[in-house]
């Protein structure tokens, strides 16, 4: 089978996915941008299905910045206690609610700049909340879009930072926050890393690596 070019299988890809995930949307639950923001910094590391089972008693007890900073570390801690790395993600989710009331009266800054000078808010969650909480386009790279992306043959990439400026050249801005969805749904469904479902892919046609399974 000849290989599709790089701007046909983008066309494919949105066509295919968008039929299976014709809404797509994080999976992480939440109401507001603060929310999210909380939810994406407890979901490095973890599933967003764990994240999902923990947020519900936080953000009853803090659904904004303003409670959030005023609640004891210890409590934070013992609300997430049970996701990875949950010590220091709650001294961040602290250190954020607290400058989020001091420096931005409570709200979610709405850029990046903003965003990554908060504790432990890199790139990927900066992107997932500029793209889901504020609808600026944007790529978030994880371990899904980033194997994906390889996987398929929309670049050749090894790091995450490199798979998000090839996928910022071919994939129209209007179609990023979307697209996002569709690659990170299509890995953690059924591009899956050690199991890849191909007989079932809806994108098989545009794998360049049809059967391939390799360790995160």
């Amino acid at each position: 089978m000849k290989k599709m070019s790089v701007p046909k299988k983008v066309a494919f890809i949105e066509k295919a996915l968008s039929a299976v995930w014709p809404n797509p949307r994080s999976e992480l639950d939440y109401q507001t941008p603060f929310q999210l923001l909380v939810a994406t910094i407890m979901a490095a590391q973890a599933t967003d299905r764990k994240v999902n089972q923990l947020t519900p008693e936080l953000f009853r007890a803090a659904p904004d910045a303003e409670s959030m900073s005023r609640m004891e570390l210890d409590d934070i801690r013992a609300a997430i206690r049970s996701i990875n790395y949950y010590n220091n993600k709650a001294k961040n989710i602290l250190a954020v609610s607290r400058i989020l009331v001091d420096e931005y009266r409570g709200e979610v800054p709405s850029t990046r700049e903003g965003l990554e000078r908060l504790p432990g808010v890199g790139r990927k969650t900066a992107n997932v909340v500029l793209g889901n909480a504020f609808g600026i386009p944007s790529m978030p790279v994880d371990t899904h879009v980033h194997r994906v992306s390889n996987r398929i043959g929309l670049c050749r990439s090894s790091k995450p930072e490199e798979t998000e400026a090839a996928l910022l050249k071919i994939i129209p801005e209007s179609k990023l926050i979307d697209f996002h969805h569709y690659l990170l749904l299509h890995g953690r469904y059924t591009c899956k890393a050690r199991k890849p479902e191909c007989a079932t892919c809806p994108i098989r046609e545009a794998c360049d690596r049809e059967g391939t399974a390799e360790k995160d």
